[in-house]
């Protein structure tokens, strides 16, 4: 029997920065329509089926190349709940705050005893 042993192969220690630099391309839009489906989680959104598989993930990272707030924040845009607008109702009410009619004049309980 021998004693010699089979060596492992080597393994680079560092890999090149143009294949690390690809290897980040690659999953950094992965990686920003994870995090905008986090983001949506949060505010309370929930997006359609499929939603996310239709974005463009190069379009959701900033200058950096890591993930944008404000790019996440311009996608979920339209699927934020807008508050209700309620129109200015004359008539019900009193009616404090600009509306067309004066307001009433208040008179004191004391006055109307004397």
């Amino acid at each position: 029997m021998s004693d010699a042993q089979p060596t492992p192969q080597a393994m680079p220690a560092d890999p090149s920065p143009s294949v690390r630099s690809e290897v980040e391309r690659e999953y950094s839009g992965k990686l920003a329509r994870a995090e905008l489906k986090g983001y949506a989680a949060q505010a309370g959104i929930t997006l359609p089926e499929g939603f996310t598989e239709y974005l463009d993930g190069s379009k959701l990272l900033g200058a950096d190349g890591k993930p944008s707030a404000e790019a996440m924040d311009k996608a979920l845009a339209p699927f934020k709940p807008k508050d209700p607008a309620f129109p200015h109702l004359v008539g019900s009410g009193p009616n404090r705050g600009g509306g067309p009619l004066p307001e009433p004049r208040r008179v004191s309980l004391d006055v109307r005893k004397r």
